[in-house]
């Protein structure tokens, strides 16, 4: 059953286009990629989807709903939400004031969002951070509030913005771990738009390519990994699927 679907996306920014007629259709459960080189407007997708931008043309559909002009907020509580490549907590608050903050996007009380809160916290292993003001954790640290913020929304589709980005092996395989126990024991549908190809293609069901702003490629990781086009303009040719394939 289709979550999300994306049809002949775009988004002007004066006279350049930067989504450029795009379209894929998510399903329920799957968690999708979205890879590009930089500027190629995967970043900008996400925007449109949460109408972070508004919309040029084309149209958005979640759960069978219009939401092409849907504001973010509505957007947010219809049951979408995502994580930033900037991250930006609110860095004077603990951990846990930062999450409870996303949490009363849909809770009511104090004592639901500090519960919601909670179970974030110890879904993305930030326990031991739990009472540490946001602005002094370290990248791991921050990039697992990102994410723990985000669910704390209680979303059925989650984007998804480089959250691996700057880790070192031990926290990008723990990272992966955290990804794949959000669709798992969540439940939840995952877009995600990463550069590193260890957990683009060990994670993915299937894999959206775009370059330039309009699509190149899509299917499974080890058919879009292999596209002559997408090696050209993304992986360059000394790359091997394998490698990450079996990892």
């Amino acid at each position: 059953m289709s979550i999300l679907k994306v049809e002949n996306l775009v988004k002007n920014f004066g006279g350049l286009m930067a989504v450029d007629h795009i379209s894929f259709d998510i399903n329920e459960g799957e968690i999708f990629g979205l890879i590009g080189p930089n500027g190629s407007g995967k970043t900008t997708t996400f925007n449109l989807i949460n109408h972070y931008y508004p919309v040029s043309g084309g149209k958005i559909y979640f759960k069978g709903q219009d939401i092409t002009d849907k504001k973010t907020f509505e957007i947010a509580r219809l049951g979408i939400g995502r994580t930033f490549q900037v991250v930006k907590p609110l860095r004077r608050l603990t951990v846990e004031d930062n999450v409870m903050a996303a949490a009363f996007a849909r809770e009511q009380s104090f004592a639901g969002a500090r519960a919601v809160a909670k179970e974030m916290i110890s879904f993305c292993r930030l326990d031991k951070w739990s009472e540490a003001i946001a602005g002094g954790l370290p990248i791991a640290g921050r990039k697992r509030l990102e994410i723990a913020r985000a669910l704390a929304t209680r979303p059925s589709l989650l984007l998804l913005d480089e959250t691996a980005a700057g880790l070192n092996p031990s926290e990008l395989d723990e990272a992966i771990e955290i990804i794949i126990n959000i669709r798992g024991k969540l439940g939840i549908t995952i877009i995600i738009v990463e550069h590193i190809m260890k957990v683009i293609m060990s994670i993915s069901d299937r894999i959206h390519a775009i370059a330039h702003g309009a699509t190149i490629a899509e299917g499974k990781p080890e058919e879009v990994a292999k596209n002559p086009t997408v090696i050209e303009a993304y992986l360059g040719s000394d790359y091997n699927v394998e490698n990450y394939l079996n990892a």
